[in-house]
């Protein structure tokens, strides 16, 4: 009984320590706004210089794909699997394919338009080799209205790339 409550004790400790080193990985960057595809941020990264890049150049994919009108290309980010995690306007997906009908069915259908998409105020924070957290604002311009608000992503690395593999996207409007 002594061991089992040591070793609980002992992992209750190494989780609040791994907790508190990936939340101080980093500052909060103040970034200037513009396209990630410019590199108008400052991004902090706690981790290997070449992984924040590679989500950087995620996230610059994304915008430019966007910006382009190719869902299909934005949507490359994503870890296309049923196990993907998208939560916006209090409803919570799952699924790579739930989360591109959503995104055709809010900027793709009669009447919608995809505008002129933006990143800001951005902020990844390595969480080991192969995971990271992002934070930061988003900003579209339609051609009669704008929207934006704020998103939190979860990165991880497969044999293929760096992926999004839970998106929480909240909108100011």
């Amino acid at each position: 009984m002594k061991k089992h409550r040591a070793m609980t004790l002992a992992g209750i400790v190494i989780a609040s320590v791994s907790i508190a080193m990936a939340l101080s990985f980093g500052s909060a960057a103040k970034g200037k706004g513009g396209l990630v595809a410019s590199a108008a941020d400052e991004v902090t990264w706690a981790g290997d210089v070449s992984h924040r890049a590679q989500v950087m150049e995620v996230l610059n994919k994304q915008v430019e794909a966007w910006n382009r009108r190719d869902l299909e290309g934005f949507m490359r980010g994503y870890w296309r699997s049923t196990d993907l995690t998208f939560y916006s306007g209090g409803t919570p997906l799952s699924g790579w394919q739930s989360t591109l009908d959503r995104y055709r069915q809010r900027y793709q259908s009669e009447g919608r338009e995809m505008g002129h998409l933006d990143f800001s105020d951005l902020q990844i924070e390595g969480l080991g080799s192969d995971a990271a957290f992002v934070r930061g604002k988003w900003h579209l311009k339609m051609t009669a209205s704008e929207a934006g608000g704020l998103f939190t992503l979860i990165f991880r690395r497969f044999s293929d790339g760096w992926k999004i593999v839970h998106d929480h996207t909240s909108s100011s409007s």
